[in-house]
């Protein structure tokens, strides 16, 4: 089966029954309502949802064919002038019953994997191919990207709590340009933003959190982490297809 619909979507078409399923436009409005709350924690992603400047996809639980696309198509909003830092999220149809934590991790990675696998470009030869290295990064389309996962498993981390399904957060690393961790405003800038999910979920910050080049640090592990505040242990699902 393949998708009819667009690959990538706006806002408004993320409120359009000709354009979207009803379950991704009620999935939408609580993704909305809770990303525009005044309180919610990140201000860059309550900006960028009222401005309309995030972007949108969504799988279904049997076809997961449009992804690849959508990403590519994502990626083109950045070749040229203005540059907006947009963020893209890809919503999972929700599945009948809710899963635990370790479900959704693993249906996070297994969506990597897939995209990895289906990536029209090859990974860049510079760069680590193996996630325990601290310089390694997801790519796709030769672009570096941070993911991280959301799901209606996260009973104490609520800021990770966007729906009845996984969602997932993708991020290019261009859009960080000027508040990467190790530059002093965006070192500020984060630690602003997580003393507020600190506050929202009333639970310290994950251990794993850290930023991208800490030689302490696996970048993975901060892409879906645990509802509580132990150390994600064991090796990243992830494989590249060089080590299959």
């Amino acid at each position: 089966m393949q998708t009819t619909s667009p690959s990538l979507l706006t806002k408004e078409d993320m409120q359009n029954p000709d354009k979207v399923p009803p379950w991704l436009i009620q999935e939408y409005q609580t993704f909305h309502n809770i990303v525009t709350n005044k309180t919610f924690p990140c201000y860059f992603g309550m900006k960028a949802e009222n401005k309309g400047e995030l972007r949108y996809a969504y799988i279904t639980q049997d076809d997961w064919s449009n992804l690849p696309k959508a990403i590519e198509e994502f990626l083109e909003l950045f070749q040229e002038p203005p540059y907006i830092r947009h963020g893209l999220f890809v919503f999972v149809e929700p599945e009948k019953e809710t899963g635990d934590i370790a479900h959704y991790r693993t249906y996070f990675w297994n969506v990597l994997q897939y995209l990895h696998e289906h990536d029209p470009k090859e990974w860049p030869q510079e760069k680590p191919k193996n996630p325990e290295h601290h310089l390694w990064d997801f790519h796709f389309a030769g672009e570096p990207f941070f993911i991280f996962g959301n799901a209606p498993a996260y009973k104490q981390r609520k800021t990770r709590d966007l729906g009845r399904g996984l969602v997932l957060g993708i991020q290019p690393r261009m859009i960080f340009k000027g508040l990467e961790g190790t530059e002093k405003g965006g070192s500020m800038s984060r630690e602003k933003v997580r003393e507020r999910v600190e506050k929202w979920d009333n639970l310290p910050k994950h251990p794993d959190i850290s930023h991208y080049g800490d030689p302490t640090h696996n970048e993975w592990k901060q892409f879906f982490i645990g509802d509580d505040i132990e150390p994600i242990l064991g090796k990243c699902p992830f494989h590249h297809k060089d080590q299959l």
